[in-house]
């Protein structure tokens, strides 16, 4: 099983990803998981994800449906997420991501994201209060997602 944390650590709380795969990455390790901060890197997650992975946990900030620092997890709709532009080495975008794996002859495995509804975007460090107090509830929320996901 792969964990990635996605987002940008530049522009305020698309830096949840990598922040809660920090917290993560430092608890005792499985040896069937991979816990992997890719930042900006989308192609990479891709390249990656070619690999016979059994599910995929994404952790990554979502948009602000009213709510901020609300986390929220589902699984992710492969046919919804994948934009026929192919090939985008720069993009971290989901979408653009299983664009890319399919371009490369992939499948995505099942795949479920823990999402936390951002309060800012705007260039700068550090996660915003509502998103940071977020951090260890997504935390736990991989923990159990992990579980679920290896009992079947």
């Amino acid at each position: 099983m792969l964990v990635a944390g996605i987002g940008n650590i530049f522009l305020g709380d698309d830096g949840f990803g990598p922040e809660v795969l920090r917290h993560v990455a430092a608890q005792p390790a499985d040896e069937r998981v991979r816990v992997t901060d890719y930042g900006i890197r989308g192609m990479h997650l891709a390249y990656d994800l070619l690999d016979d992975w059994d599910a995929l946990v994404l952790v990554d900030a979502i948009p602000d449906c009213g709510a901020p620092g609300t986390v929220r997890v589902f699984e992710a709709d492969h046919e919804t997420l994948s934009t026929p532009n192919g090939f985008d080495a720069h993009s971290m975008d989901p979408g653009a991501v299983f664009a890319s794996l399919a371009a490369l002859g992939g499948t995505a495995p099942r795949t479920v994201v823990i999402g936390c509804e951002v309060q800012t975007v705007a260039d700068g460090i550090g996660l915003s209060d509502a998103v940071n107090a977020a951090v260890p509830e997504a935390v736990l929320a991989v923990q159990t997602v992990v579980t679920m996901l290896r009992e079947g």
